[in-house]
């Protein structure tokens, strides 16, 4: 025990003497600059403690004339200095210099000198315009250089010659336009570079080709719309890259395939519609994808991610649009463990979805519209160990009499097994505004149980079905309507319908060329009826085209009878409507409502009185009648008809017969009877019950030759 203390207190006392030297102030330290030991990680992570030397903030217009000469790290940020004429070659043992937030404008008024052991140089955010030729080849062995928030424009084909041990290079918010090949060629050991939020026109193909170590690679906020496929050709050791929040429309599939061993991908903050079918494919050892805080995002498409054998994390968090998940979106996806997909537009997340993945322990799904009906049916059936994530923030928005309730609390024996289609109004706006020549593409989506069809209807009435291709219009399978090369004969409304067996909805967007969208002509509706019976009424009417849905309502006018109200909304196309369990000898009004884009409308109503009992029995007994005469009429044609086959058979037979004989010789009747005692004509006779032939014996009687 005493041994023991003894210990304890050695160390005690060595760990107070080393914090008594590591603060005591030394002489040689510069006046205001603090000057002591602190903990350091080299570019490589790895920890040591340095002696450092603390300037930072001082309002200094130039270094001090006289550092510690075991100075390791240097720091001056937030200064004032705008030139280094004195070479700070006496520090032998400096790793790392600071200057960000100084009035630096150009790389050659830093004269640093030869410093050999300098690992990490930072110049962030001051007034640096460009970089020569071999302007840093006094620091050979520099790993980490730090140039963001500078005003670069231009860089020299050799400016990082003799650099060759840099493995960091950051020059991220300047004002470079092009990203030259020519400039990593020196940096063949390069890991990390963060060149982002540059202006950069375009990226060319091979254009980090040099770079063979590089590990990770960053290109946020540079506006780009595209890349090419080769833009990421030999970047074979390649782990993760970034493109956050440029401007792509859809995903770089063809120029993200080439780079063999991504595991990381950020696209977040893109203005992706659609993750289509093959967007990612093949991407043996990607582990992370992030597609989060995509404004236009509206569905992942089936075989949208296929065969990624090493995913487990898919982040599709905060799009707001966000409103269906194809349930074969995911396939092949043997790891995957966290699917999060809180903060959509999600009414429902299918059920097929989560059997396709099948070590999937943990769904995130809350804020988001839930619908509680039969698709997500399988949440409350307990056949999954998936944990949801914020249980209590899942609520249901719809139908009216589960809103406001938690998910998890309505029985699944309380929801139907299948369920009316509903296409997500985020998914489709009402109006959109296009410029001739122009392409526009229209994205309709539901959820259904079972799984819904959908077409569309141009503003002419044409329905337009899955992979029905023309020169102006295509439709995909998933719902989305392509319009290409748009002109004022294509602007109108447009409607989606999602159909089941169960039924239908449906929503509609007007489509406006220049400015322009046709107007319905004022009055142009008529309503007719074309068929009146004992419970249902037949209905036609006709409109101009470039409306909303019509509304179709019904309801009784008898005194008699309680006013009862029907009211139902058909397709664009559906001109005739047959409503249907009406009551007998019941008067109803029936009314046709339609809706033009701004928002004028045109209601026409007809009286009709359903036909009653009495008189549907007098036309039935009529009409029985009518059928009976009809009947015995075809009879008897079909009666003559045998007969005179019969005879016709007859004559022909007796004909060949005859024939065998002397042409004087005549046919006694005693012989005919003999000869023909066995010859038979079968005739026919309809009717139900009897056999399909009568067979009739008959006799010839004074037939001579002359008689043919």
């Amino acid at each position: 025990m005493k041994d023991v203390s003894f210990v304890d207190c050695l160390f005690v006392g060595l760990a107070m003497a080393s914090f008594i030297v590591a603060t005591e102030v030394r002489p040689d330290c510069p006046k205001l600059c603090v000057c002591e030991i602190r903990p350091w990680f080299s570019p490589r992570s790895v920890y040591m403690e340095a002696q450092t030397v603390d300037c930072n903030d001082l309002g200094l217009f130039t270094i001090p004339e006289k550092l510690p000469v075991g100075t390791q790290v240097l720091l001056l940020q937030t200064n004032n200095v705008a030139k280094i004429d004195k070479a700070l070659e006496y520090l032998t043992n400096v790793t790392e210099i600071d200057l960000s937030q100084n009035n630096l404008s150009s790389i050659c008024d830093v004269q640093l000198g030869n410093l050999p052991q300098l690992l990490s140089l930072h110049m962030e955010e001051n007034w640096i315009r460009e970089l020569p030729d071999q302007c840093l080849s006094e620091v050979p062995n520099l790993q980490e250089l730090y140039m963001n928030h500078n005003l670069i424009s231009s860089i020299s084909p050799l400016a990082f010659q003799g650099l060759s041990n840099l493995v960091r290079l950051h020059i991220n918010s300047n004002k470079l336009k092009v990203i030259k090949r020519e400039w990593f060629e020196p940096m063949s050991n390069l890991e990390i570079l963060m060149i982002g939020e540059n202006p950069v026109l375009s990226i060319e193909d091979m254009n980090f080709k040099p770079l063979g170590n590089l590990r990770s690679l960053v290109l946020t906020r540079m506006n780009l719309s595209q890349l090419p496929d080769d833009a990421l050709a030999g970047l074979d050791n390649l782990e993760s890259i970034s493109f956050y929040d440029n401007t792509f429309p859809e995903v770089p599939h063809t120029a993200l395939r080439s780079v063999k061993n991504l595991k990381f991908l950020d696209l977040n903050k893109n203005p992706i519609a659609r993750i289509q079918r093959g967007d990612f494919v093949d991407m043996f050892h990607l582990k992370e994808l992030g597609i989060n805080s995509m404004p236009d995002l509206v569905s992942i498409d089936s075989f949208a991610l296929n065969n990624l054998p090493e995913l487990t994390k898919i982040e599709a968090t905060n799009n707001p649009k966000l409103s269906y998940i194809h349930p074969k979106a995911f396939y092949k996806l043997p790891r995957l463990e966290t699917l999060m997909l809180n903060s959509n537009a999600l009414s429902a997340l299918h059920r097929i979805t989560v059997e396709s993945l099948p070590n999937l322990r943990e769904v995130s799904m809350h804020s988001n519209p839930i619908r509680c009906d039969c698709v997500v049916r399988w949440m409350n059936m307990n056949k999954t160990n998936i944990r949801f994530m914020e249980p209590d923030s899942l609520y249901c928005v719809e139908p009216p009499e589960y809103e406001g309730q938690h998910v998890r609390q309505v029985h699944f024996r309380e929801m139907m097994e299948i369920c009316l289609p509903l296409i997500s109004p985020e998914s489709m706006p009402g109006h959109v505004k296009a410029r001739n020549g122009s392409s526009v593409s229209l994205h309709c989506r539901a959820f259904a149980e079972p799984e819904p069809e959908i077409y569309w209807i141009t503003p002419t009435g044409t329905r337009v079905l899955p992979n029905t291709v023309s020169e102006k219009f295509y439709m995909h399978p998933e719902g989305t309507f392509d319009i290409y090369d748009i002109t004022e004969n294509e602007a109108g409304l447009y409607t989606c319908v999602a159909h089941n067996l169960v039924g239908a909805d449906l929503k509609s967007v007007s489509v406006e060329v220049n400015g322009f969208f046709p107007q319905p002509a004022n009055g142009s509706l008529t309503v007719e009826v074309k068929l009146v019976e004992i419970n249902s009424i037949l209905i036609s009417w006709n409109a101009a085209p470039g409306i909303f849905a019509p509304n179709i309502k019904w309801y009784t006018v008898s005194d008699a009878s309680p006013t009862t109200a029907f009211t139902t909304r058909v397709p664009s196309d559906i001109q005739i409507y047959n409503l249907t369990h009406l009551t007998p000898s019941t008067q109803y009004k029936v009314c046709v409502d339609i809706r033009g884009i701004h928002f004028n409308r045109d209601t026409k109503c007809v009286s009709v009185t359903t036909k009653g009992l009495k008189l549907a029995a007098n036309d039935t007994e009529k009409w029985d009648a009518a059928v009976i005469a009809v009947f015995g009429v075809f009879l008897a044609v079909i009666s003559v008809a045998c007969l005179l086959i019969y005879v016709s058979l007859r004559n022909a037979y007796l004909y060949g017969d005859i024939r065998r004989y002397d042409s004087k010789s005549l046919l006694t009747p005693v012989e005919a009877s003999v000869t023909h005692s066995s010859f038979f004509t079968k005739l026919c006779a309809l009717g139900k019950g009897l056999p399909s032939g009568v067979e009739v014996k008959a006799t010839v009687i004074n037939v001579s030759d002359n008689a043919f």
